[in-house]
């Protein structure tokens, strides 16, 4: 079968060439003429491990190609749509646009019978009026088979979170269309990946509700956190026992300065707007206590850099290790490190921002701060350190390399990664996020 992608950013890209991987014939478009200039010449235009590897592979086998022009991805086969669905300007729902000018772009192209399989997040319903719209718009009508099939990459495994899943979930009308994403899949299937079929709106919800699960999760042992801050206990110690728990498991239990990103805060908001329009907005009140525990999480943390500085930040120097919301990434949307650093510069503190990739984009949306090209140069001088992105090359600090450069030796352990007690043994005041 021959593939196309619409949308290259992120999903779409690491998408379109695992499936080129594979050994599918794919055509990715996208409307951003330089992303589709950049991808096309091997240049990913986002940091993913092993994507570059992966993209150069593919190009090379002249089985992936990029364009902006719809028409090329008319003899598709199976067309996956992996466009963005962001947060509504002054709203919790989600902002479909890109999907309905996607699905209206590629309409007048699906000349015969094919299938929609979308990938994007999307409020529940979405994709049966993507059905209904396509039956009116497209040449084809009701010869194009809409199913769903969500993507739960996390970012920084993405590549390999493709190619080998642990769970691919189709949703569909009648089974319609359900024939060729098994055959897309069947390497994995073979594998013993699980392969769940459903309607259109369980697929939909899956994918939902799992990052809602997620979210309620580091919500729950942040908030536990607070307890221990308040009663002296310890939030690591917490986890581990709570852990061992097989109906809870450890996983998500490290308590920190929160979540962010691109998926997890917008779509536990998006959920919460949709059960409203559903009129079962009761159902998901919790989610709203979790997104706030998530974004107190961000204030706190500013409250114990205060702290560190002696009660009063003005005057005083920061070093901010950290700008991704996660390591092993570049992605500084919603990112809890920024947003701290940005507090504790509008009160007066001098800020030196690092991390080993999101440098860039961190200076796009925050283009006040200050950034620093390597952490030595961040933390020289600093009154206190933050490490905000648990990237591996700051959980290996060591407190008498750093006191070499600092003025003063205090820390915030945002993330929690690190030894308390070889901190406070080498002379530093540490301060972790509900630990002793």
């Amino acid at each position: 079968m021959k593939l196309s992608v619409i949308g290259a950013g992120y999903l779409g890209a690491v998408h379109a060439a695992a499936m080129a991987w594979q050994g599918f014939d794919v055509v990715a478009v996208d409307t951003d003429v330089a992303k589709v200039a950049s991808l096309a010449a091997g240049r990913p235009t986002f940091f993913e491990p092993g994507f570059a590897a992966l993209l150069a592979e593919v190009q090379a086998s002249d089985r992936l190609h990029f364009t902006s022009d719809y028409s090329e991805v008319a003899d598709a086969d199976v067309h996956f749509l992996c466009v963005g669905t962001p947060q509504r300007a002054r709203s919790k729902a989600a902002d479909l646009t890109h999907v309905w000018q996607a699905v209206d772009s590629l309409a007048p192209h699906l000349t015969r019978p094919t299938v929609l399989a979308g990938k994007s997040t999307v409020p529940v319903g979405t994709a049966a009026a993507i059905a209904e719209r396509l039956t009116r718009r497209a040449p084809a009508g009701a010869g194009v088979d809409v199913v769903w099939n969500p993507e739960f990459l996390r970012e920084g495994y993405a590549v390999s979170d493709t190619i080998t899943p642990d769970r691919i979930v189709v949703g569909s009308i009648d089974g319609r269309g359900m024939a060729p994403l098994r055959e897309i899949y069947h390497r994995q299937i073979a594998a013993g990946v699980p392969f769940v079929e459903c309607d259109l709106v369980t697929a939909e919800l899956v994918k939902v509700a799992a990052n809602s699960f997620l979210a309620t999760k580091i919500s729950f042992i942040n908030a536990m956190a607070e307890v221990c801050e308040a009663t002296g206990a310890d939030v690591s110690a917490l986890a581990e026992a709570i852990g061992y728990d097989e109906r809870i498991g450890s996983k998500f239990l490290r308590a920190g300065i929160g979540f962010g990103g691109g998926c997890l805060p917008k779509d536990i908001r998006a959920f919460m707007a949709r059960a409203g329009e559903l009129g079962v907005s009761e159902a998901l009140t919790f989610l709203r206590e979790v997104d706030e525990i998530n974004l107190r999480r961000r204030s706190h943390a500013v409250t114990l850099a205060e702290q560190l500085a002696g009660g009063d930040v003005r005057g005083k120097r920061f070093a901010m290790l950290g700008a991704a919301f996660k390591p092993d990434s570049d992605d500084v949307r919603d990112s809890p490190a920024l947003d701290i650093a940005a507090a504790i510069a509008t009160r007066g503190g001098e800020v030196a921002v690092h991390d080993p990739q999101a440098m860039a984009n961190a200076e796009r949306s925050y283009p006040t701060l200050r950034y620093s090209p390597s952490a030595a140069e961040a933390i020289a001088g600093a009154d206190v350190v933050l490490l905000l992105t648990e990237w591996q090359e700051y959980r290996e600090l060591q407190p008498a390399d750093l006191a070499t450069l600092t003025s003063g030796r205090a820390i915030l352990d945002g993330r929690n990664v690190l030894d308390p007690a070889q901190w406070k043994a080498a002379g530093w005041t540490y301060r972790g996020m509900g630990r002793r």
